[in-house]
């Protein structure tokens, strides 16, 4: 019984040491914060700058290219003009169908406007249809019968 006690009273001690200790550890940190005034002066303010889009004086150009090429079956061109506000062009294209696609638009403050025109007739190559095969068959392949020797047990030898 007494060692019983002993104990008791070994534990408790130990309890309130490490409570005593926790207490005294907390104090410490926040005495050690130091909480520094705020400053006297005010944060530098400087202007918001001022946005200006650049103006720019109007810019005319005009420009034409084209490319026609009989055996590659390459035909195309292309030419635009702007005065600065309004542009104006077109271009052309040969498509694979063998039609010619024509576009002229038209592009100012209002937005783009086409005008999509198509010449020659559509050719497409005549259907052939092909050769109808049987549906493949799957066959189970066959497996040759194993070449090794059927396992062989001896008796164990007795003492």
């Amino acid at each position: 019984m007494r060692n019983f006690m002993l104990r008791v009273v070994v534990r408790m001690k130990t309890a309130l040491n490490m409570k005593f200790l926790i207490l005294a550890v907390c104090v410490a940190v926040a005495s050690a914060n130091t909480a520094y005034p705020s400053p006297a002066y005010p944060a530098p303010a400087y202007p918001s700058p001022a946005y200006k889009p650049e103006s720019y004086p109007p810019q005319p150009y005009s420009f034409a290219w084209g490319v026609n090429d009989a055996p590659s079956y390459n035909n195309y061109a292309h030419s635009e003009s702007s005065d600065g506000k309004v542009t104006t062009g077109s271009y052309r294209v040969a498509l694979p169908d063998g039609r010619t696609q024509i576009v002229n638009y038209k592009a100012d403050s209002y937005g783009y406007v086409a005008d999509v025109k198509y010449e020659g007739q559509a050719k497409y190559p005549e259907y052939k249809p092909a050769a109808a095969y049987p549906a493949p068959a799957y066959k189970a392949p066959a497996y040759p019968a194993p070449a090794y020797p059927a396992p062989a047990y001896k008796a164990p030898a007795k003492y």
